[in-house]
């Protein structure tokens, strides 16, 4: 058990447990990790998120879609890597507020360009897998990667893609309210935790390709013990069996080269399309 936990640092007691079958009590492993030195503080967050579960779990799925970005050059297990192997800087994520459900694409910089782009492969996934986003709304900071110019007196490319769906709304969280985004803020301290602190990553495509694990498995395997003790996929069957599995599989892309494609194709007098991940 101790060398799980040096493998898996930010796993508790608990949850490498339930995954190894331990035999130890709770109690034991954490005493005797303690005594290898091996607990971890987690790395403190400048504001105490909000406890709205009951509030949030009475909602429709999919009625809440939370988006941000993620600086990775900040991560120090990962910035060397970032250096040596041409891995992108910025996260972007989108978490489904209701299931957990968790989705990434990732470039080299924050754009209003490639955010848009982000929203129309989220919400074409969401909707080839039979989710309905009418009455739906995808809840964003003041970022200009969402609003473009603070000044702006038209709706920015990420509001219009947005609401170009018949129902759907994009809302922006008030100022400095951080915590109104602490679903996609756990969401990326998990993936900090859990995967960019322990794995090493050799090129893009050994990136892109564990980044697609990582996240099937959160989607679903993973389970949440603030829903129940239950996956994503869990929740999403037990609120819509008619759901596609496929919603759990939307792959992670670079957003930059799958503009680049589409900016190609239309130069070439192709269609002005969403290309695939």
């Amino acid at each position: 058990m101790i060398e799980l936990k040096k493998k898996m640092p930010s796993f508790g007691a608990e949850r490498l447990k339930g995954y190894y079958n331990l035999t130890l009590s709770d109690k034991a492993i954490r005493k005797i990790w303690k005594e290898e030195g091996l607990l971890k503080k987690k790395r403190k967050k400048h504001k105490t998120k909000n406890d709205l579960r009951a509030v949030k779990a009475a909602w429709k799925l999919c009625e809440q879609i939370d988006i941000d970005t993620k600086d990775l050059i900040d991560i120090p297990e990962l910035w060397p890597q970032i250096q040596d192997n041409g891995l992108p800087k910025v996260q972007y994520t989108a978490r489904e507020v209701v299931s957990g459900l968790h989705y990434v694409a990732y470039a080299d910089e924050r754009s209003l360009t490639y955010s848009s782009l982000f929203a129309d492969i989220l919400i074409n996934h969401l909707q080839s897998c039979g989710v309905s986003l009418n009455g739906s709304r995808i809840q964003t900071d003041n970022g200009s990667e969402f609003i473009g110019s603070w000044n702006a007196k038209n709706d920015s490319a990420f509001t219009k893609t947005v609401q170009s769906v018949q129902g759907l709304e994009h809302h922006t969280i008030p100022p400095g309210a951080h915590t109104w985004q602490s679903d996609v803020e756990t969401a990326h301290r998990l993936i900090e935790d859990e995967f960019y602190e322990v794995e090493t990553l050799r090129s893009r495509d050994d990136f892109l390709a564990k980044t697609t694990t990582y996240n099937l498995w959160f989607n679903a395997v993973r389970k949440n013990s603030y829903k129940g003790n239950k996956t994503p996929w869990d929740i999403v069957q037990e609120r819509n069996p008619n759901i596609s599995p496929d919603i759990v599989a939307l792959p992670p892309c670079y957003l930059d080269e799958l503009f680049n494609k589409k900016f190609d194709s239309i130069n070439k007098g192709g269609y002005d399309v969403v290309p695939h991940p």
